[in-house]
């Protein structure tokens, strides 16, 4: 299919951004882009969105946008943002109303078009430079929890799916203690960083960190869950299948004073094969990486973990999951961070993280601590604090492209926290009891 090139599109690199430095020359393009603009103007009137007047939410500055809704629905529209031809102010407010009304851009669903830059996965490993620049503390891409949310915990009943359960022993259902943090109030920008620090300390809480434990970060998040993990006097081994990860995450091990405390293992694939890495662990943290790794991956993760920890050892995950509320809509929505960051990403319910671990692993969810509401003002704030840096980004080599792509994905991961469509969950795993946990 030709593709025309644009002037407002030439400082764009083509061979960085195939998808965004040209824009489709669809058939029949004039009739496919009228029509995308005419579904794209119902959507933002039925969302309450203005798109003309003195205070717009967002301003559309190149007809392109429709072509590419045309060809490549919520793709296109953010790879329409991505190369500058629309903005806004309210970005996270726009696609909270446009995902809240339901906007299809072409009229249906589908995954006809291919999503570029689908390549090897590094077990969703950021660039250094862009955690330092969009962090509280310089080393942590995750979502916190704040001091002020309250916690309440009840033990539910949940149905186990291990095979043969309510036979040959294995009970029919299990306890499950569920928490649930309340919403964060009074939160600024300076508690970003000491909120992320909390994630961690509760995902190694989760894990029974303490003086002595062997542990395995698997694979590394930026450094943060590592050093905790090493100043309660644990021995840590952080994996990474990312080799530019190394020398930065040594340089923060030796600041922090615990560089005798972890070491560093790249791997050859984000989930090591028994010959590639083995070990027995007394406790293994995972910080938001089941999502990353996708549907094919969450097996041979869950199970590689279950292999390396030690009978009665204990797994903390942290990660982003999907509610009753996700929708096709949504699933289309995220089609950027697969097409650009997590090429594997999917986010699974809490049921399904259940029915993984009962099937895949001889492990069981024994607790889950619920925390959207701290998730949601983690995202704002990060997304302030790297848009403070934009500069900064520029200088470390962020082109104008991958920063408003970076913008762009914490405004959609907000939209969908906000709608309810996704919720942050700390899981911790045991070895079962083959007599049940009652």
């Amino acid at each position: 299919m030709a593709e025309a090139r644009l002037r407002h599109l030439e400082p764009i690199d083509v061979e960085e951004w195939p998808g965004v430095a040209s824009v489709p020359n669809l058939a029949f393009a004039g009739a496919r882009a009228r029509q995308a603009e005419y579904r794209f103007a119902k959507a933002c009137s039925n969302a309450g969105l203005v798109l003309l007047g003195n205070d717009p939410d967002l301003i559309i500055d190149h007809e392109e946008l429709f072509s590419r809704l045309a060809a490549s629905g919520w793709l296109g529209l953010a790879e329409s943002y991505m190369a500058g031809e629309w903005r806004s102010e309210r970005l996270a407010d726009v696609l909270t109303a446009l995902l809240g009304t339901g906007f299809k851009p072409r009229g249906k669903l589908s995954g006809s078009f291919t999503l570029p830059g689908q390549a090897v996965d590094a077990g969703g490993a950021l660039p250094n430079e862009l955690i330092r620049l969009s962090s509280g503390d310089g080393m942590s891409a995750f979502g916190g929890v704040f001091a002020s949310g309250v916690p309440t915990t009840l033990r539910t009943a949940v149905k186990s799916h291990v095979p043969g359960a309510g036979r040959n022993r294995e009970p029919a259902s299990h306890f499950v203690d569920i928490t649930k943090i309340s919403e964060p109030v009074a939160v600024e920008r300076e508690d970003l960083g000491e909120a992320q620090r909390r994630a961690a300390s509760f995902l190694l809480d989760g894990a029974k960190v303490k003086a002595g434990s062997h542990v395995l970060e698997f694979p590394s998040s930026g450094g943060a869950l590592a050093i905790l993990a090493a100043r309660r006097q644990g021995t840590v081994d952080a994996l990474t299948a990312d080799p530019a990860q190394v020398s930065s995450l040594e340089e923060t091990f030796v600041l922090a004073g615990v560089e005798e405390d972890i070491h560093i293992e790249v791997i050859p694939q984000a989930i090591p094969s028994p010959r590639e890495w083995g070990g027995a662990y007394d406790s293994i943290v995972a910080m938001e990486k089941l999502e990353v790794v996708g549907k094919h991956g969450s097996k041979r993760f869950i199970k590689a973990i279950d292999r390396m920890l030690t009978t009665g050892g204990n797994v903390a995950m942290q990660s982003l999951v999907a509610t009753d509320q996700w929708s096709p809509v949504c699933s289309e929505a995220i089609s950027l961070l697969k097409a650009y960051i997590w090429p594997a990403l999917h986010y699974p319910t809490v049921d399904e993280v259940h029915q993984l671990v009962d099937r895949d692993s001889s492990l069981r969810v024994v607790k889950e601590t619920h925390f959207a509401g701290h998730y949601l003002k983690s995202v704002q704030l990060q997304r302030e604090v790297f848009e403070g840096q934009i500069r900064e980004a520029a200088a470390d080599g962020f082109d104008a492209v991958y920063r408003r792509m970076w913008v762009y994905h914490y405004a959609l991961i907000e939209a969908l926290l906000r709608l309810g469509c996704l919720n942050a969950v700390q899981f911790a795993l045991t070895t079962r009891n083959r007599r049940g946990r009652r």
